[in-house]
């Protein structure tokens, strides 16, 4: 499964994986306001034995299949709880 993965120029760690042919205007409007400007890092070419770095790689080709596009959003940061007794 061949697809493109954009980075979002203005939410910081988003990246949209789109299956081939798909186009980001076509994503949902709500989307392209929260992501703005997108530029292309790579084309992959997904097998479904393959391992991503960050994302279930099944996840990953389901979404592309059903929607034709994934959305990777930014880890959540890790905050310290303090206890006070």
């Amino acid at each position: 499964m061949k697809c493109a993965v954009y980075r979002s120029n203005k939410k910081e760690g988003a990246y949209v994986y789109c299956a081939d042919g798909f186009r980001l205007s076509e994503l949902p409007d709500e989307l392209q306001v929260m992501l703005g400007a997108c530029e292309m890092v790579m084309n992959l070419q997904l097998d479904e034995h393959q391992k991503l770095g960050r994302e279930d790689i099944q996840k990953v080709r389901q979404n592309l299949k059903q929607q034709g596009y994934h959305l990777q959003m930014p880890a959540k940061e890790s905050i310290g709880v303090i206890e006070f007794n």
